[in-house]
């Protein structure tokens, strides 16, 4: 009985959309400068040495049209391939810490050198996976998000956050109606208010000036 051959794989030729006045160097350019046939020739690769031929031969841009596949699910919010990756990254990070630690554990004694060097791989392989998974809680958890609206409103009356600043005029401070714009004779002090607005104030000593200031306008300083 004779043994059929196998079929000789089918070159396929590689189908690239090339846009409007491009130049077919262009579009080769365009297409290399996009990550889905890059890691598609990876991917391609790293099957081979990993599996053989699979089944039906996928080539680079099988796998690339893959990647670009999962990619716009995740731009239309699909997280699940993120979740997949990292939790398998993390169960198998753990398992490297397992067998990493099984490792220093039979070296422990005889080999010390040996048995440090399979701990500390075995601690950044734990490190590693711990991290993974803060990352994955961190996509399922909600995120929060504090917005502050500011309103003003007639009268420069604003609103922010659901405290009330009241401005009576522009230029002016609350409570300092008829107010000069100048600064106070030499030697007073300013009395700036308090984290209670009802409380007293504190004072800070005014500055020696060697030249007395006059005041912006006649009308007389009121108190504060």
């Amino acid at each position: 009985m004779t043994k059929k051959k196998a079929n000789p794989p089918v070159d396929r030729p590689l189908v690239v959309q090339a846009t409007n006045d491009e130049s077919q160097a262009d579009t080769m350019a365009r297409v290399m400068a996009a990550p889905f046939l890059r890691h598609g020739i990876l991917s391609n690769a790293v099957a081979d040495k990993m599996v053989g031929k699979l089944p039906g031969e996928p080539r680079f841009d099988d796998y690339g049209k893959a990647l670009k596949a999962r990619a716009e699910a995740v731009q239309q919010g699909d997280l699940s391939l993120a979740s997949e990756l990292l939790t398998a990254q993390a169960l198998t990070l753990d398992a490297m810490f397992t067998e990493l630690a099984r490792r220093s554990a039979l070296n422990m004694g005889d080999y010390i050198k040996a048995s440090e060097t399979y701990a500390r791989l075995a601690l950044k392989a734990q490190a590693n996976s711990r991290a993974t998974i803060e990352a994955l809680v961190r996509l399922h958890q909600p995120r929060e998000q504090t917005v502050k609206h500011v309103h003003i409103n007639q009268g420069a009356q604003a609103v922010v956050a659901g405290q009330f600043h009241h401005h009576t005029g522009a230029g002016e401070n609350g409570n300092s109606n008829k107010q000069s714009h100048a600064s106070r004779r030499n030697g007073e002090g300013f009395a700036l208010p308090g984290p209670d607005p009802l409380g007293e104030g504190m004072l800070i000593p005014g500055c020696e000036w060697k030249a007395s200031v006059p005041h912006a306008r006649r009308d007389e300083s009121g108190t504060t």
